[in-house]
């Protein structure tokens, strides 16, 4: 079975960086808009263990915010 990519290689394609922050939490790693987060739940749904589109986004975000991501609304 084929799957798509990771959650994380999607972020890192929509903020233009290698990597997340080395410091989540403290240092920020770059910022995302709900907009590019509800596409890569699109994206990821097929895959993600979530019943709706609304799950997916906050499993999505919840990445984001892990890899030092500030989320802007």
């Amino acid at each position: 079975i084929t799957k798509t990519p990771p959650v994380s290689f999607y972020l890192k394609k929509a903020i233009g960086k290698d990597k997340g922050s080395s410091e989540p939490g403290r240092i920020s790693g770059g910022t995302i808009k709900i907009e590019q987060i509800k596409e890569i739940a699109e994206n990821k749904m097929s895959d993600l263990n979530a019943s709706n589109l609304d799950g997916a986004i906050e499993m999505v975000k919840g990445s984001a915010r892990s890899m030092g991501l500030e989320v802007l609304e």
